[in-house]
């Protein structure tokens, strides 16, 4: 009998993760790779095989993913229910949170984010299903953070906001701000293509309307994981009430003094009920049914707890020593008579002030940085706030003097009021730094014209450099752009390459196996 020994370690010991990151990463990248121990014996060892996960494309609604993992087994039935963008704001990349759930190790089932009610409902669903084949759930162990401040959402560093200010000309439909964050009082570092997660604090106007709906004054102090703190602080930065939980409405429906709100409440946490407020926050909710009296502790503890928001880096840290950039679109819309604000783009945009401490954290990327290779030519598709970690990417590769040619593809509404780093990416055309620049701004004339427009025309020439080994990046929509831009690149490797439709989509999961197809997208 051939005996096996532990997989190597990939992941440095003084690599800013846990133990238990560092395990899971050595083995995700030891499969990845076809890493694996070596035999002891006569027999050599067989690669690993990798695993197919034919549901994780975000472009597919839920009821497909669904379909595509009817036959998995049920930690993959778990993952299909995920946004399966690997966005990090969860804490675990799609797969490993639906492992950990499954196993019982995390029993917080809202941490998904860009999945919000539809992934949460789903995960309940689906364990409740499966309850039957899951065993007893493993314990949780109960770790103490550690390692660097900075490196990890238990552990956020506190970086310092220098500014925020609009990127969008006047007259523009969107507010898009750079962000400059201060790291100097930290040791927190990145590379490019990181994203930073800002533990961002809600609308305090919304707060104050939630605490004078329930009668308090803020200055309560609450239990609130093992600490006393001021009920104001919690509904700020602690709990979510732009999204209230299933469990929140159920438990309201409990402080509903009258049957039919009660009813009605019930309805809306099993995803039913009135219509017109599918949607609705904390406030929405305590002014529809007026009858509700809720107590504090079991209010809060009904809550989901508020995840940290997360945004592609988009600076080098050796053009900028101390500091991050973000580029943020603040979202604001109307709705029942009030404005709503983006929590984490709108707590940048309007509620900080310079100067004020935030807690930050950099997430790591999954392999989406510029190419190593200094000679390598990169193409990048990024519209709107998708510039982000190209901006990043150009600045890192103008400082490590790098010779590739760069391509960049740059999109928006009007190039007068929405040419985001316009002056910077002139520049950098002027001086040689950008040997291609495409831009599509879709409402300049009357036919729609995107940055896959740009790609159709010129088909040829991106098949070229793609055969002398371009990387070709995309960040942005998951849904729309990135899908369009992903079906436009099969189309020219069909046409220009002499593929059929499956030798293509061959050739893409190629590409995208060697790392010269990446993607981040949202």
């Amino acid at each position: 009998m051939n005996a096996i020994a532990p997989l190597p370690s990939l992941i440095p010991e003084n690599a800013p993760f846990s133990r238990e990151q560092r395990a899971w990463l050595n083995g995700f990248f030891s499969a990845y790779l076809g890493v694996t121990g070596e035999t002891v014996g006569d027999e050599s060892p067989e690669p690993a095989e990798l695993e197919d996960f034919p549901w994780h494309d975000a472009a597919l609604a839920m009821p497909e993913r669904m379909e595509l993992a009817r036959e998995a087994k049920p930690e993959r039935k778990l993952m299909a229910a995920m946004a399966q963008l690997d966005c990090g704001q969860c804490g675990y990349l799609c797969q490993t949170y639906a492992e950990a759930v499954w196993s019982g190790a995390e029993a917080d089932m809202g941490r998904c984010v860009p999945g919000g009610k539809e992934t949460q409902r789903k995960l309940k669903e689906l364990v409740t299903a499966l309850e039957g084949d899951r065993g007893t759930p493993a314990v949780a162990p109960v770790a103490k953070p550690g390692g660097v401040h900075g490196f990890s959402r238990d552990r956020p560093a506190l970086a310092t906001l220098v500014d925020a200010h609009p990127l969008n000309r006047p007259g523009s439909e969107k507010d898009v701000r750079h962000v400059v964050l201060d790291l100097s009082t930290t040791d927190v570092t990145y590379e490019a293509g990181d994203s930073l997660g800002v533990f961002a604090r809600k609308n305090p106007q919304l707060v104050q309307a939630v605490l004078d709906r329930v009668g308090a004054t803020g200055e309560e102090m609450v239990a609130f994981d093992g600490e006393a703190l001021p009920l104001r602080q919690v509904l700020l930065s602690k709990v979510d009430i732009a999204r209230p939980s299933d469990e929140c409405m159920l438990f309201l429906a409990t402080r509903a003094f009258n049957g039919e709100e009660a009813l009605k409440l019930q309805a809306l946490a099993e995803g039913k009920g009135p219509t017109e407020l599918a949607d609705a926050d904390l406030l929405d909710l305590l002014h529809a049914f007026p009858s509700v009296s809720p107590s504090l502790p079991g209010l809060l503890k009904s809550l989901d707890r508020l995840q940290p928001r997360l945004y592609s880096i988009a600076s080098s840290s050796k053009a900028h020593p101390r500091e991050v950039h973000l580029t943020v679109s603040a979202v604001r819309w109307d709705n029942n008579e009030r404005t709503r604000t983006g929590i984490g783009s709108c707590y940048l945009a309007d509620f900080a002030k310079p100067g004020d401490v935030i807690p930050v954290f950099v997430q790591k990327s999954h392999g989406f940085a510029p190419p190593q290779d200094d000679n390598a030519p990169a193409i990048m598709i990024g519209p709107g706030t998708g510039i982000a970690p190209f901006r990043a990417f150009l600045e890192e590769r103008e400082s490590r003097g790098a010779k590739g040619r760069n391509w960049l593809f740059f999109g928006d509404q009007k190039r007068v009021t929405d040419f985001l780093y316009e002056d910077q990416i002139l520049d950098w055309q002027r001086r040689g730094l950008i040997d291609r620049l495409d831009l599509a701004f879709s409402r300049d004339q009357a036919e729609k014209i995107y940055v896959q427009t740009r790609m159709g025309e010129n088909a040829a020439e991106l098949w070229t450099w793609l055969e002398e080994g371009a990387h070709f990046y995309v960040c942005g929509d998951a849904k729309r752009m990135a899908k369009d831009v992903e079906d436009t690149l099969l189309k020219i490797a069909a046409e220009h390459g002499g593929k059929s439709a499956a030798e293509a989509r061959v050739w893409l999961d190629g590409l995208a196996k060697a790392g010269r197809y990446q993607r981040d997208v949202y």
